[in-house]
């Protein structure tokens, strides 16, 4: 069995973020490209985002710190702490509104 201290990696990739160009930063807490379940943490400094992308499976961001909005095609929703958000299965994207921290999980389709 492993253990993970999400409070110690929050700090470390927010810390990361606030230093990188991009404004953000990820580690793979668990699974990879071999798996079909991965969930990954990113931290993204205040204003930087995620541009519009595609999902790769089944997908859901849980809000560690911060505040961040979720924008889909035709809608948008607020995060904050302890809100998990069911990402749609469409072109979406994730901006920062504060230095924040996410775990990202998603099941790859088969």
């Amino acid at each position: 069995m492993q253990k993970v201290s999400l409070p110690a990696l929050m700090r470390h990739q927010l810390e990361i973020a606030r230093n990188a160009s991009s404004g953000r930063s990820g580690h793979t807490i668990y699974g990879g490209h071999e798996h079909i379940l991965r969930q990954t943490m990113i931290a993204l400094r205040a204003g930087s985002e995620l541009h519009e992308h595609e999902n790769p499976g089944e997908a859901t961001v849980q809000v560690l710190h911060g505040r961040v909005t979720l924008i889909g095609h035709d809608a948008s929703w607020n995060g904050s702490p302890g809100d998990l958000m069911f990402i749609p299965d469409a072109p979406h994207g994730l901006e920062a509104v504060e230095d924040s921290v996410v775990v990202l999980t998603v099941a790859k389709r088969l």
